[in-house]
């Protein structure tokens, strides 16, 4: 099946089957490494990347439902060059231990902050909910993500 995407602001056209999931064609298509395979059922969030805006679990989503769509992975949120904010966060909070987990982990509070800019901590936990983290960071997930909002709300931070 021919199928066209946007991939981090490049469109893309790929042969591949319909029924591929999207982490596949991500990650062995595009070379997008990135994203991650975490438990293929789409109950981890590991795998998470944003669909047309949307978060989505690329490891139970169909390439055929993203045809024609805009997807952003971790890659398309900043660079080694200029971090996105919550990839800064993430730094000066020492988020990460295994790290397996947290590109998805970031896509999930980039679009909260996308759409709720001044989350309470109750909004920052119920938003991030859908995402594990088997090390058990979750203390610091929170107050990575209160720290990039607390930052747009004073104007410091550039979008996230």
């Amino acid at each position: 099946m021919a199928v066209r995407l946007t991939v981090n602001g490049d469109v893309r056209s790929l042969d591949v089957e319909g029924d591929t999931p999207l982490l596949w064609v991500i990650r062995d298509e595009l070379g997008l490494k990135g994203t991650k395979f975490g438990c293929g059922a789409g109950l981890c969030g590991a795998c998470t990347v944003h669909l047309n805006g949307q978060p989505v679990r690329s490891c139970s989503t169909p390439v055929e439902l993203a045809a024609g769509g805009e997807v952003t992975t971790i890659e398309g949120l900043g660079n080694p060059d200029r971090l996105h904010a919550l990839q800064q966060a993430w730094i000066e909070q020492g988020v990460p231990q295994c790290g397996y987990c947290q590109s998805g982990q970031i896509m999930s509070a980039a679009h909260l902050l996308d759409t709720n800019p001044s989350p309470s901590r109750d909004d920052i936990v119920a938003a991030m909910t859908g995402n594990i983290c088997r090390c058990g960071t979750y203390s610091r997930i929170i107050a990575a993500v209160e720290s990039v909002a607390g930052s747009q709300s004073s104007g410091q931070s550039e979008g996230a």
